[in-house]
């Protein structure tokens, strides 16, 4: 039976604990992309509060495929030294560290970019700010290309991994949906067609980090929206890539235009609310032979070991250590008491007026107790 303090290997990599912080956008790099002194702060509290696993937040592979500011790039070899003491400060506390790659297509604004968004049609939707241009084979060509250079670099900079960021209605995820999808070329109709930007991603990252570097992907489960990417089309393209040799398969759910079903819900203040994409991966995790991480609302033990119980090989959680960078560490030691979390979204409303992303609920509390005292 698997034990949340497993020892474990994916393809090569060994982690101390199924624990995983999923990617999460901290709003701590430069305009362009760099990375700040404390991004790596941040890495090295979650290594040193013993998470087994560290995905960083998404990272741009092309600038047109920024979205939000303070977002990480791994584009240039200009940044090489300021990543490098990513990763490093990361093995320094006995940590690993996985960089997600993401492309924003659609979900971008000509503001931030520069130039009008691409995606794979040109459609208005409610999630893209903006309707975008529809990709031509050169601009396809060009980002997956993009989407190997990244991986090149992730390897050289010291990641242990790298994960493809499949999910959230970002650009990978917008050729796997039909409601972004309208193409009627070799990329779109069939689920078949419009998995073949995503596989053809991967072979480019696998080509450029060989066969013995770990490749993760973040999939949507489902979009959760009428005309979106559903969990059947999902386990086609889990299938597609569990042949293909992926390493492991993080399953998520939602886009920004969900309503109340987008990836990052609010008010899960009871156990029945939690691990909300759970049966999304129990789905996937049946049909493929790797390993597969559950994302989505954890945050008591018990409701963590029905998950691995339930065949979920990691867990993944994203604002719980935010509030607390030691949570792994608390629990190992016997505090069982669920995450301080209380899933109200303010950790992301600082933004990078104020550094970065932290937990307004806990530095209000300091506060108070600092007062007090």
């Amino acid at each position: 039976m698997k034990e949340l303090f497993d020892s474990t290997t994916i393809n090569g990599m060994t982690l101390r604990n199924r624990f995983v912080r999923s990617a999460t956008w901290e709003g701590m790099c430069e305009d362009n992309g760099r990375p700040t002194p404390r991004l790596a702060s941040c890495y090295s509290d979650l290594a040193a509060g013993g998470v087994g696993l560290i995905i960083t937040g998404y990272a741009f592979v092309r600038p047109d495929g920024k979205q939000m500011p303070g977002k990480m790039g791994i584009h240039t070899d200009d940044f090489a030294p300021d990543i490098k003491s990513l990763t490093e400060a990361v093995h320094s506390h006995g940590g690993r560290i996985c960089i997600q790659l993401v492309h924003a297509g659609g979900q971008t604004t000509a503001k931030t970019v520069g130039r009008r968004p691409l995606a794979p049609s040109a459609v208005k939707v409610g999630q893209f700010p903006e309707e975008p241009g529809a990709m031509t084979q050169g601009d396809i060509d060009g980002i997956i290309a993009a989407f190997g250079d990244g991986a090149r670099r992730a390897k050289e900079y010291g990641f242990d991994a790298v994960q493809l960021h499949a999910a959230h209605g970002y650009l990978i995820n917008q050729f796997l949906s039909p409601l972004t999808n309208q193409r009627t070329d070799g990329y779109g109709g069939p689920v078949e067609n419009r998995c073949r930007f995503l596989l053809e991603v991967y072979r480019s990252v696998r080509a450029a980090v060989g066969p013995d570097f770990p490749v993760l992907v973040k999939l949507n489960g489902s979009d959760n929206l009428e005309g979106g990417l559903d969990i059947k089309d999902a386990v086609y393209a889990a299938r597609l890539l569990d042949k293909e040799e992926i390493d492991a398969i993080e399953v998520s759910g939602g886009t920004s235009a969900s309503g109340d079903k987008t990836p990052v819900r609010t008010k899960i203040d009871s156990p029945e609310k939690e691990a909300y994409n759970a049966g999304l991966a129990g789905e996937i995790r049946m049909a493929v032979s790797c390993p597969v991480m559950a994302v989505g609302g954890f945050r008591s033990l018990e409701v963590i070991r029905g998950a691995l119980g339930d065949g979920i090989d990691y867990i993944s959680m994203s604002r719980p250590f935010i509030r607390e960078p030691r949570l792994v560490e608390r629990w190992k030691k016997g505090d069982h008491a669920p995450a301080r979390c209380i899933s109200c979204n303010g950790c992301f409303r600082p933004g990078l007026k104020e550094g970065g992303i932290y937990c307004v609920v806990e530095k209000k509390e300091a506060e108070e107790r600092a007062n007090k005292g």
